[in-house]
């Protein structure tokens, strides 16, 4: 890492990711390793944490965290002082997950009381953002166009709703407390770790078989982001200093249809195209119908925005999943 690097601010700096047994926080966490940082990961159970890192979480210090208690975060923050916060926590992504009050309480109350937390401390120095926190695509519900943070967001799923607010209550809160924070609003993130069951987890679980693979039509777009990007991008975002806007879109800008994303991830991991069947599911009806993600606050903040390709980010994912899988791991 060299003294120009974007990231070189986390060498020796305490970060916290609260969330870190999932998806985007054990990215953030694999990240974060390879800039140095002195590297805290929550979780309400840490054993998850240690299945989702492997070897790497003994670099690193896990605290059990049960994020529903005020009090329990308030400790945690207090006994750390992190320099600087990411809250990848978020409850609804999973099917199952559809209680109203546990929405509440972990999208819309909790990131007001990490920024009350952190509010209250007297914090190491850093110049970057004190919080960044990870908002949804959902958010935005029914707009169509473009979208730009500053245009209409009309929620209509429980995540979508609960998200939003959340994204609202921490603009208030840091506002208020003078915190350097944002919420990043990710969008279709794919990449190793996905949860089981997801489009991309599908289609590699199907190479070892030969059955038909049935899927939807596949004709909405999506801006589809490698998860290694997402996490270099939220990182870039913390340690950006001065004030950011309340929301950022973290995307690529560019639209494909989901069909598209199916067709090259079968050529990458050599599955028969004939096995896929389009059209034997039906299209959720929240699926987002939308015109291009507009990153021109996230481009004017960082300099950068991510770029990868579909094929460089689907090769990138089988060769992380052969990885997992070979003999000896």
């Amino acid at each position: 890492m060299t003294a120009d690097d974007p990231l070189a601010p986390y060498a020796g700096a305490r970060v916290l990711v609260l969330g870190a047994s999932g998806f985007i926080g054990a990215w953030l966490a694999r990240t974060l390793a390879t800039c140095d940082a002195e590297l805290h990961l929550a979780a309400r159970d840490p054993e998850a944490v240690r299945g989702a890192l492997g070897a790497l979480a003994s670099c690193t210090e896990q605290h059990a965290l049960d994020a529903r208690d005020p009090r329990a975060l308030s400790a945690l923050l207090a006994k750390l002082k992190p320099a600087v916060t990411f809250n990848a926590i978020g409850y609804g992504v999973a099917r199952d997950e559809r209680d109203a009050g546990l929405s509440t309480v972990l999208n819309t109350q909790l990131p007001g009381w990490i920024a009350d937390g952190l509010g209250a401390l007297r914090l190491p120095t850093w110049s970057g953002q004190r919080l960044v926190h990870l908002g949804s695509a959902l958010e935005y519900g029914t707009a169509t166009g473009d979208l730009d943070e500053t245009g209409p967001h009309s929620p209509t799923t429980l995540y979508g709703q609960t998200k939003l607010a959340g994204t609202r209550a921490l603009a208030e809160r840091a506002a208020a407390l003078r915190l350097p924070a944002t919420c990043a609003r990710l969008f279709t993130v794919y990449g190793p770790g996905e949860h089981a069951g997801r489009l991309l987890p599908s289609l590699l679980a199907a190479r070892d078989g030969d059955t038909p693979i049935p899927l939807t039509a596949g004709l909405q777009k999506r801006d589809f982001t490698y998860v290694e990007e997402v996490a270099e991008a939220l990182l870039r975002v913390g340690a950006t200093p001065g004030a950011l806007p309340a929301a950022l879109n973290l995307a690529t800008g560019k639209l494909h249809t989901v069909r598209r994303f199916v067709e090259v991830a079968a050529e990458v991991l050599e599955l028969d195209p004939q096995r896929l069947i389009f059209g034997a599911l039906p299209t959720r009806p929240e699926e987002m119908e939308h015109g291009p993600v507009r990153v021109r606050r996230l481009s004017g903040a960082l300099g950068w925005q991510p770029m990868l390709g579909l094929a460089e980010g689907l090769r990138r994912t089988a060769e992380f999943a052969d990885a997992m899988t070979a003999p000896g791991c």
